[in-house]
């Protein structure tokens, strides 16, 4: 029996230097950029024109899951990275218990390798819109009784669904550690003036 442990890196926002560097918005990594939205766009088309373009629903379905599992390999361990300086991945210890491991890419001091705003626009509006539309794409199917093409939909919401989930659980997480870090601290020198008024005192 695996226990879940998270465990959250420091968060890196994409939008922290964009007051100080203009050139931001071009986007860096052109290749990357247009791979984050081919295969899951892709996908998406394929659903919507397949009947149109053939008849074999077996040759659709394998074109459609291929597309997706592309997609999330591609989302989650190269786009990710290099557009937003975002990765997750889980991990199992010796002990058999299942680590979800949230990194943030850390600005260096000279201003590097960062992502620019533009990136960031088009990485978090792929990742959203798209599951968006395959959970239409199950209701579609679903009131329509078009049974045979359920599994695909669910496919596609699974597996855009958990990268959707991982870089927000990789962009909210270390924001929330950082709140309870704060409250914890303010708690503890509220409780240490309580206990002992004295002690905030300055001496001469």
């Amino acid at each position: 029996d695996s226990s879940d442990d998270i465990e959250d890196v420091s968060l890196f926002d994409a939008d922290d230097d964009v007051s100080r560097r203009s050139k931001k918005s071009k986007i860096r990594h052109p290749v990357a950029s247009f791979f984050h939205l081919f295969f899951r766009v892709s996908a998406i088309v394929v659903y919507l024109l397949c009947e149109l373009l053939t008849s074999s629903f077996i040759a659709c379905m394998v074109t459609i899951i291929l597309l997706l599992s592309c997609d999330f390999w591609a989302v989650k361990n190269v786009t990710g990275r290099l557009m937003v300086g975002l990765r997750w991945w889980n991990q199992v210890d010796d002990d058999g218990r299942s680590h979800w491991v949230f990194e943030a890419r850390k600005v260096s001091a000279q201003g590097g390798k960062t992502s620019s705003e533009a990136e960031s626009r088009i990485f978090w509006l792929g990742l959203i819109t798209c599951p968006m539309i395959w959970v239409i794409f199950a209701f579609s199917a679903l009131f329509s009784f078009k049974v045979k093409w359920l599994a695909v939909v669910v496919m596609g919401v699974v597996l855009q669904g958990a990268n959707l989930y991982g870089y927000i659980r990789c962009k909210v997480g270390s924001r929330k550690t950082l709140t309870s870090m704060a409250t914890n601290y303010l708690g503890k020198q509220f409780l240490r003036q309580v206990r002992c008024p004295g002690l905030g005192k300055t001496r001469s």
